[in-house]
């Protein structure tokens, strides 16, 4: 039964407010879109890490419920 409230939980998407490598506040002028979604960050070196491998990232932040906002 635990199992499927944390999948719930999950479930939840929240808005990306944190950046995905620090964890710190993002700054919306900071970002890399991949396969269709973009991604902010707090800093150009986090987004430096995050380019060197973006899906381990994506997926850090789809376990942690994250929603990804779409690029138009």
């Amino acid at each position: 039964m635990e199992v499927t409230v944390a999948a719930e939980e999950k479930a939840k998407d929240k808005v990306q407010t944190l950046c995905p490598v620090m964890k710190n506040a993002i700054d919306k002028k900071l970002y890399a879109d991949y396969k269709g979604n973009r991604v902010y960050f707090c800093c150009s070196s986090c987004k430096g890490v995050f380019e060197k491998d973006p899906e381990k990232w994506i997926k850090k932040m789809q376990e942690e419920g994250v929603s990804l906002e779409k690029v138009k």
